[in-house]
C-alpha cells in the first residue's frame, strides 16, 4: 500500500441497489445489510433517498442512529461509517435528508441535478445558466447542515465536459467535498470514461482539493471495466452495490472492484481497507434479504466462481492452487469448512454460528426463534450446514413484515402424473385472530393448486411475476428454496378508500420474498403469502399516508 491513496467504498445497495425491480427490503432487513456492510468495511453508505417517503426517512434515520456510530470490526478503518443520504437540488429534500441522517456521528448529504443537454431541454426544461445557479443553490444549503456534501452532475456520461467543469468548479467554491460523475445510463466503454475522469480532475478549477468519485452502470456491461479506468484517471472514491444490483442491468458490483485491485497491487494507484473475507458471506446475506439471485457464474461470490470441471483444470489445481486460481476461496470468505450443528448442539453454539456468519447483534426474540427452527430442522436432517443456517436467519430478519396480515398454518396437496392436482390451505389471519381455510384445483400442477386456494381465502387476485426454486445446499435432505414476485392482478385490484389510494400506485407495485423449508411446497406457499402480506402493508401504508414512493420520484437514477 506504500505510496498509494486509500479508495473511499461509496455503497449504495441500500438506495441504488433497492431500486431493482421487485426488491423491497424493510426497516429490519435495511438494518441487518447496513451492519454487516460496516463490518465489511465500508466507508460511505448511502442508506436512502429520505424525501421519498416516511418509511424511507425512518429507515434512514434509523440506520443513522444504530449502525452509524458502530465501531465492531472496523479497527483497521478506525473510524465509523459515514452515513449518506440522497437529495434532489431542492430545498424540501434536502432539509428532510439532513434530519434524517442527523444521528450519525459522521454524515454526508449527497444532492444531485442533470447537466446533460437531452436532460436540460426534456427533463428539466431549463437552460445551462439556470443548472449552475440551482447546483449552487442546492450545494449551499447542504453544507449549512454538514461538512461534507456530494455533488453529482446526473448523466454526466453525456454531458458536455467543458460544461461540466464549470458547474463542477461553482458548486466546489459553494462547499462541495465529492464529485460524482455518473454514467447514469451505463453508455460510456472504459476508454471514453477514464478519459472524462481525467479531463475533470485536470480543468475543474479547484479539482485537486476534492474526491471525484465514479458511478457507473451497468447496461453495456461495462461497469465494472469504467469504474477502474474511472480509479486509473484520477477517482479516489467509487460508488458500488453488492453483486452489482440496482436499476435496469445495475450497478458495478463491489467485489468485482474490490478483488481486481486487490489481485493488482503494483497496478492501480489506490488500496482499499475492505475485509475481504466477508465478501462472500455479505454477498449471501444481501441475496436472501432482497430476493435477488446470484447467478452461478458470477464474478466472486457466484456458486460456480471457485470450480473446477475441466480435467485440464483439475489436474493443475490439484498439482498446484495458482495455476487455474487468481484468487483463493478463502480470501472472499468461501470455505469448504462448515461447522456442522445437529439435534445435540444447545444454543451457545448455535449463537457463535450466527455470530461468524456475520449476525451479531440478533434480538433475543428472533434468536429464540431461529433456535427453535433450527432444532426443528435437526430433528429432520442429520446434519445442518451453514447455508442452513443462513436461510433459517434470513427467514427470522423479514418475519415482521411478512408475518403481518397472514401465516401459513397447513396445506395438504394431492396430485401426480395425468392426475388433476388439487390442495387444502390454511392461514391464520392475524388481525382478526382467526383460522382460514379453502381448497382449490391446480390445472398447472400442486403449486397452481395451493397459490389458488391462498388467493381464495383471502379474496384477492395475484399475478405471479417470478417463481424460482433453489436447493439449500446439497443432497435429497437440502432445505428447498422458493423466490416469489407477485403484483397486484390488474383486472380484478380491490382498493379501499381509494381517495387516499390511487389504483395506479397499487398496480404498479411489485413485491419479492425469499422463503427456505425441508418442504419446497411448504417454501412456495410460505414466500406467496410473505409477498402477499408486502403488498398489503404497502396498501395500508398507503392509506395512512406512509408509504415510500415506487414511482418515478423515488426512482432516481442518479
Amino acid at each position: 500500500m506504500t505510496g498509494t491513496d486509500k479508495l473511499i467504498i461509496f455503497d449504495t445497495t441500500l438506495r441504488d441497489g433497492e431500486q431493482s425491480p421487485g426488491v423491497t427490503l424493510n426497516t429490519e432487513e435495511k438494518i441487518e445489510i447496513a451492519k454487516q456492510l460496516s463490518r465489511l468495511g465500508v466507508d460511505v453508505l448511502e442508506a436512502g433517498f429520505p424525501i421519498a417517503s416516511v418509511g424511507d426517512f425512518e429507515a434512514v434515520q434509523r440506520i443513522a442512529r444504530e449502525v452509524g456510530p458502530l465501531m465492531d470490526g472496523r479497527e483497521k478503518i478506525g473510524q465509523p461509517m459515514t452515513i449518506c443520504g440522497l437529495a434532489r437540488s431542492t430545498p424540501g429534500d434536502i432539509k428532510r435528508c439532513a434530519e434524517a441522517i442527523a444521528p450519525a456521528p459522521r454524515k454526508r448529504i449527497h444532492v444531485f441535478l442533470a447537466t446533460s443537454d437531452v436532460h436540460l431541454k426534456y427533463k428539466l426544461k431549463i437552460d445551462r445558466e439556470e443548472c449552475v445557479k440551482r447546483a449552487v443553490a442546492a450545494v449551499t444549503l447542504a453544507r449549512s447542515f454538514v461538512d461534507d456534501v456530494e455533488f453529482s452532475p446526473e448523466d454526466a456520461g453525456r454531458s458536455d465536459p467543458d460544461f461540466l467543469c464549470t458547474v463542477l468548479g461553482k458548486v466546489i467554491e459553494a462547499g462541495a467535498t465529492t464529485l460524482n460523475i455518473p454514467d447514469t445510463v451505463g453508455y460510456n466503454t472504459p476508454e471514453e470514461y477514464g478519459k472524462l475522469i481525467q479531463y475533470l480532475v485536470e480543468n475543474t478549477p479547484g479539482g485537486k482539493d476534492v474526491v471525484f468519485s465514479t458511478h457507473c452502470h451497468n447496461d453495456l456491461g461495462l461497469a465494472t471495466a469504467n469504474t477502474l479506468a474511472g480509479i486509473a484517471n484520477g477517482a479516489r472514491q467509487v460508488e458500488v452495490t453488492i453483486n452489482g444490483i440496482g436499476e435496469r442491468a445495475g450497478n458495478t458490483a463491489m467485489e468485482e472492484v474490490v478483488m481486481a485491485i486487490h489481485t493488482h497491487p503494483n497496478y492501480f494507484p489506490v488500496h482499499h481497507t475492505i475485509n475481504t473475507q466477508l465478501i462472500y458471506r455479505t454477498s449471501q446475506i444481501v441475496s436472501s434479504l432482497s430476493g435477488m439471485i446470484v447467478q452461478p457464474n458470477k464474478a466472486i461470490v457466484g456458486r460456480n466462481a471457485f470450480l473446477h470441471e475441466s480435467g485440464i483444470h483439475q489436474d493443475g489445481v490439484l498439482k498446484n492452487r495458482q495455476t487455474y486460481e487468481i484468487i483463493t476461496p478463502e480470501t472472499v470468505g468461501v470455505t469448504d469448512i462448515n461447522l456442522v450443528l445437529g439435534k445435540h448442539s444447545g444454543r451457545n453454539a448455535f449463537r457463535e454460528r450466527c455470530k461468524e456468519l456475520g449476525f451479531v447483534d440478533i434480538q433475543e426474540a428472533d434468536f429464540q426463534r431461529a433456535f427453535n427452527e433450527f432444532k426443528a430442522l435437526c430433528d429432520k436432517k442429520k446434519n445442518v450446514n451453514d447455508e442452513d443456517i443462513l436461510a433459517i436467519l434470513t427467514n427470522q430478519i423479514s418475519a415482521n413484515v411478512n408475518t403481518s396480515f397472514y401465516t401459513l398454518t397447513s396445506i395438504q396437496v394431492v396430485g401426480g402424473a395425468e392426475t388433476t392436482s388439487m390442495a387444502s390451505v390454511k392461514i391464520f389471519d392475524v388481525k382478526a385472530e382467526k383460522e382460514l381455510s379453502d381448497a382449490a384445483v391446480g390445472i398447472n400442477g400442486p403449486i397452481d393448486a395451493i397459490f389458488e386456494a391462498i388467493q381464495r381465502i383471502i379474496n384477492r387476485r395475484f399475478r405471479l411475476t417470478k417463481f424460482d426454486i433453489s436447493a439449500v445446499g446439497e443432497g435429497s435432505d437440502a432445505l428447498g428454496k422458493a423466490e416469489i414476485q407477485i403484483m397486484v392482478d390488474p383486472a380484478t385490484t380491490v382498493v379501499t378508500n381509494s381517495e387516499t389510494v390511487p389504483d395506479e400506485r397499487v398496480k404498479k407495485s411489485a413485491f419479492s420474498s425469499c422463503i427456505a423449508d425441508v418442504d419446497i411446497m411448504t417454501a412456495a406457499a410460505k414466500a406467496f403469502i410473505a409477498s402477499i402480506n408486502k403488498q398489503l402493508v404497502y396498501e395500508s401504508e398507503l392509506a395512512a399516508g406512509t408509504a415510500r414512493n415506487f414511482g418515478d420520484e423515488r426512482k432516481v437514477n442518479v
